[in-house]
């Protein structure tokens, strides 16, 4: 299969080598009518495939290696981005990207994750994957102080597997970073969107993530742990992470019916990845209204419906109570 087809577009993957044979040959009438009418078959299957996804085959779309990164959505939808750098204790943490930028020529606080760019492996080694470390949640934070005290509303764009799991980030207090965000990300006087465009994973996803909105793309996924680790820990076995997925719960569908997000964005046929310029046109859309209705509102109400927002969240009541 071509090294961007996931495993299961395998009907996909035969069309397009017919017509990547094809288009070698001298091109024709014939020909170009042949390969535009391969090119409808692949749309038809894929939009046929992409309607009855299952939580794995989502968790794989959301993995996929060309969706857009943060700085691909800043550079399509802001203008005048100002990236900031380093948390003023340790060192600047690559895997988080902040700044300020203009969006609609309003001025807003970005802060986000990034795995790296496409298959470059370099690129995703320097931006260690999307893991963050204490300092990237202490940076993020920083900008997100930055945006309280000049009145800017603050989007989070969220896509890592996790928080780093390694010892420097032990040594360096990972968790009480992450905690520490949660605490003041719910008392920031701004408004929050908060955009789950890639993988939204455990704490390494919620230490960006309280916000007034919750997007989430259509293929993205949001979970507390991995499909692989939860099979791992339930079942002492990783290759049990299709179930795993299944149970988490971890689709978009799933968390808008239990109320852990607000809207789903959604995305062109085949996922983000296939298309970066619709992709952003749909979340432009989305995110223009979700980021004029918290504007709106009074600070006090804004910060108290925060609050209830997510005190709500895992609430499923007792009966008699």
């Amino acid at each position: 299969m071509p090294p961007d087809t996931l495993e299961f577009e395998e009907p996909i993957a035969v069309l397009l080598k017919e017509i990547e044979a094809l288009s070698m040959l001298p091109q024709t009438v014939e020909r170009q009518g042949l390969i535009d009418e391969l090119n409808q078959r692949i749309e038809s299957i894929r939009a046929d495939i992409y309607a009855r996804l299952t939580p794995w085959q989502r968790v794989l779309v959301a993995r996929h290696p060309n969706r857009p990164t943060v700085l691909d959505y800043v550079n399509r939808m802001f203008t005048d981005f100002t990236e900031i750098s380093g948390d003023r204790r340790f060192a600047d943490d690559r895997a988080m990207v902040a700044g300020f930028a203009r969006y609609k020529n309003e001025p807003v606080m970005i802060v986000g994750h990034h795995k790296g760019a496409g298959g470059d492996t370099k690129q995703k080694i320097f931006r260690n994957f999307g893991y963050a470390r204490p300092e990237g949640y202490r940076k993020a934070l920083r900008a997100m102080k930055l945006a309280e005290k000049f009145s800017r509303a603050v989007i989070a764009f969220i896509d890592t597997p996790a928080a780093y799991p390694g010892v420097e980030s032990e040594e360096r207090g990972i968790a009480e970073a992450i905690a520490f965000n949660l605490r003041e990300m719910a008392a920031l006087d701004a408004p929050i969107v908060v955009v789950v465009h890639g993988e939204g994973g455990s704490g390494g996803a919620l230490g960006i993530a309280i916000g007034d909105r919750i997007l989430m793309h259509e293929f993205a996924i949001y979970s507390v742990i991995p499909p692989e680790g939860c099979a791992a820990i339930l079942w002492r076995d990783s290759s049990r992470k299709v179930e795993a997925a299944e149970a988490l719960k971890l689709t978009a569908p799933d968390l808008l019916g239990l109320g852990l997000i607000d809207e789903i964005v959604p995305e062109p046929t085949g996922g983000a990845h296939t298309n970066h310029e619709l992709a952003t046109s749909l979340l432009d859309s989305a995110l223009e209204r979700a980021l004029g209705e918290v504007s709106a509102m009074d600070s006090a109400a804004r910060l108290e419906a925060r609050y209830q927002k997510f005190r709500a969240m895992g609430n499923i009541g007792i009966e008699g109570e």
